[in-house]
């Protein structure tokens, strides 16, 4: 009786040749999406979600480049725009915050309807990188900054009056925002801070709360 082979030692009927074209044309096929586009990758997701873009302001309709990883969470176009109509009288001119930035919607669509400046904070290198290209292809670098640290530490090492307007949008499963509302308030780093959370969660303090289904956007003041 021949020895027992192991699954590995098995060759298939068919001819691996067979396939070699195959895999070929599916090879040349996803160079040429490359090519075509160099951002398709990032706008995007690995669930086939699409890339956000501006909403309002100058830069309006501009496609954003979104990161490839299924834990960023942009932030909805309605939800965006509801929130930054809210603020419109607080953008011209303000100094930005956007903490746990992700692709940059939030402090990129401030800078389109007037805010002066904006700091990014980041820490995910494949958001990092769709954040930086959003920057560079709105010609935005020189009134832009983009760190790469921990949100967290970074509201609890800011100084007062940084900021004019800070947003807020962490992971809804978390309980990072109460840290985050923590720190601006003994901290007073900006004085306003907008928060996207879960639409279930409740803030008293927060002077304006809108609900969008399971989201829900609250603005606090000093």
């Amino acid at each position: 009786m021949p020895p027992r082979r192991g699954w590995a030692h098995w060759r298939f009927p068919w001819p691996s040749r067979t396939f070699r074209p195959c895999l070929n044309v599916l090879r040349e096929r996803a160079a040429d999406r490359r090519t075509a586009d160099p951002h398709a990758e990032l706008r995007t997701s690995s669930w086939g979600r699409p890339g956000v873009r501006i909403v309002g302001g100058r830069f309006a309709g501009r496609d954003l480049a979104s990161p490839n990883d299924f834990r960023v969470r942009p932030t909805a176009e309605p939800v965006r725009a509801a929130l930054l109509d809210a603020l419109a009288s607080d953008l011209q001119d303000a100094r930005v915050l956007d903490l746990f930035a992700g692709s940059g919607a939030l402090g990129l669509e401030a800078l389109s309807r007037g805010a002066r400046s904006a700091d990014f904070v980041e820490i995910r290198p494949v958001s990092l990188h769709a954040l930086r290209a959003n920057i560079a292809a709105l010609r935005l670098r020189e009134c832009t900054r983009v760190f790469k640290r921990d949100a967290l530490l970074f509201a609890a090492a800011a100084a007062p009056d940084s900021y004019d307007l800070a947003f807020a949008d962490p992971p809804y499963e978390s309980r990072l925002l109460d840290r985050v509302l923590d720190s601006w308030r003994e901290r007073r780093f900006a004085r306003i801070l907008a928060a996207e959370h879960d639409g279930t969660r409740l803030f008293p303090d927060g002077q304006v709360t809108r609900s969008f289904g399971d989201t829900a956007v609250t603005i606090f003041r000093l």
